[in-house]
């Protein structure tokens, strides 16, 4: 994995690669400077960007506009002192933001979360094996309605039928893009872009049909909300 990390402060710098070396990221750059930051990333492409956002000559935020320009699929992680950018860093596309002083358990985290959506975008293509009576299925991802977990398989809802499939919903999870694909309850994942409307029922739940299916599924009282905070970021 290949960084880069730009911050004024020399301090700051210094702390994160230290952070990203105990975790075993030893391919690093860095640069208390935008201006010479931005000249690298025309030359290079890096994985995973850390960026400052309060910067003298460009904030990181416009910074982050400029390299997503060049590579849309660079992770960006923002770090900053002032939490009210938040919402401006992940509508421009940053993976995750961090408040300083950063520590160990955030790196963790964000490689974590980094890792996940790189297993995801690696299995954008990837067919899950099903069965239906004497009938096989190879399921696209992007045709999944909603995933069900049933004992140590999962029941998944494609337009035509209900295929059962031997994966954990756990592990299924990890394959699916985490932009499209919501857990709404501990056993019911749904892709989000199939929803046809929602419904509030008892204990502030949700019921949430889909197009061209007659099936209904309902979220657990915290997956609601999680999940209607997840639609307000999206819709940003």
């Amino acid at each position: 994995m290949k960084v880069m990390i730009v911050d004024d402060e020399k301090l700051a710098l210094s702390r994160l690669t230290r952070l990203l070396n105990e975790e075993g990221i030893k391919d690093i750059v860095s640069f208390d400077s935008p201006s010479l930051a931005l000249v690298e990333a025309t030359k290079s492409k890096f994985d995973v960007v850390f960026l400052d956002i309060s910067m003298p000559q460009m904030n990181g935020l416009e910074l982050a506009n400029v390299i997503l320009s060049m590579e849309p699929k660079t992770f960006i992680v923002f770090q900053t002192a002032y939490s009210e950018y938040a919402i401006e860093a992940l509508k421009i596309g940053g993976i995750d933001y961090l408040m300083k002083p950063i520590e160990s358990d955030d790196i963790k985290r964000v490689l974590e979360k980094i890792k996940s959506f790189k297993q995801s975008n690696e299995a954008s293509d990837e067919k899950l094996l099903g069965k239906r009576g004497n009938k096989i299925y190879l399921i696209k991802l992007d045709d999944i309605y909603f995933i069900k977990a049933d004992l140590d398989e999962v029941l998944v809802r494609i337009k035509d039928a209900d295929v059962y499939v031997k994966r954990k919903i756990g592990d299924l999870e990890k394959l699916l893009d985490k932009k499209k694909f919501f857990r709404i309850h501990r056993s019911i994942i749904v892709n989000v872009d199939k929803i046809k409307s929602m419904e509030s029922v008892e204990q502030s739940k949700l019921t949430i049909s889909f197009e061209n299916i007659d099936s209904v599924v309902t979220s657990s009282k915290d997956g609601a909300k999680e999940f209607r905070e997840y639609l307000e970021r999206r819709s940003l």
